[in-house]
């Protein structure tokens, strides 16, 4: 008798589950959750924070994608559980490619989700998130991003600093970016930082508003 295991194809990241708590919070306070409308969330990861977000917005129709194609599994996996189904399939996407060539990009989104990504990328990243936000929004839509960051070239408390470190001795051009270098950024593409909210574990989520 041949038994058979069936693969698991969740992956569970423990600081995910942490903080999608914190973060849906600031979520609610700027997502219109009363009408219709699209997320594009860039990098998403395990899919963790996009099943979890889409639940709490039913109306909203949630578009992950992915760098990483071997997660492409997971994000499916907890998208399947969503009793609404308002979550996509996962789209492969290079933040760093042209904007046209995104196999998401035939459509404008109300709101775009991207979480722990920028600190442990290129800067190309940092650039081809917000040049994708600038092209892909709607006027007044809103981009939400979590992570570490430092602010005016200082980076707190000690465990940050560490943590900035740790990340440039495996790779000199990731590390945590500063937001006044953020702000620059986003003005050249059309955003401007609408609201910054202290979180549990010194990190920061980050509103921005396309013009």
């Amino acid at each position: 008798m041949r038994f058979f295991v069936e693969t698991v194809k969740k992956i569970n990241y423990p600081s995910a589950e942490r903080n999608k708590i914190y973060i849906l919070d600031v979520l609610k306070k700027h997502f219109d959750s009363s009408r219709p409308g699209d997320v594009l969330e860039i990098a998403s990861g395990t899919g963790q924070h996009a099943a979890y977000f889409a639940k709490a917005f039913p109306n909203l129709v949630f578009h992950p994608s992915e760098f990483e194609d071997a997660l492409f599994k997971s994000i499916q996996a907890y998208a399947d559980d969503l009793p609404k189904k308002n979550v996509k399939p996962p789209a492969l996407i290079n933040v760093t490619a042209d904007v046209a060539t995104w196999p998401l990009a035939c459509k404008k989104y109300d709101y775009i989700i991207n979480i722990n990504m920028i600190h442990i990328s290129e800067w190309a990243c940092t650039l081809g998130l917000f040049r994708a936000a600038g092209k892909l929004l709607y006027p007044k839509g809103l981009m939400a991003m979590y992570g570490p960051y430092a602010e005016n070239g200082i980076i707190k408390p000690e465990s940050n600093v560490d943590f900035d470190e740790s990340l440039k001795s495996r790779n000199p051009d990731w590390g945590l970016r500063d937001i006044s270098d953020l702000e620059k950024l986003a003005a050249t593409n059309g955003l401007i930082l609408i609201d910054k909210c202290d979180l549990p574990s010194n990190n920061k989520c980050l509103i921005w508003q396309k013009k």
